[in-house]
């Protein structure tokens, strides 16, 4: 009975969905950035070199 009322519970299962959800964000905004890096460098060093 206990067990079964265990497997039930939902109570935390919203909170580690929002906890999923912020982590995939986390690894998408890491990957794009890295991946935008050398871009970014380069053209921030093009408008400093212009100033």
């Amino acid at each position: 009975m206990m067990l079964k009322r265990f497997f039930q519970d939902e109570s935390g299962q919203g909170m580690v969905e929002y906890g999923l959800i912020i982590a995939l964000v986390a690894i998408v905004l890491i990957t794009a950035l890295t991946a935008l890096g050398g871009g970014l460098d380069t053209t921030f060093g093009t408008i400093t070199g212009s100033l």
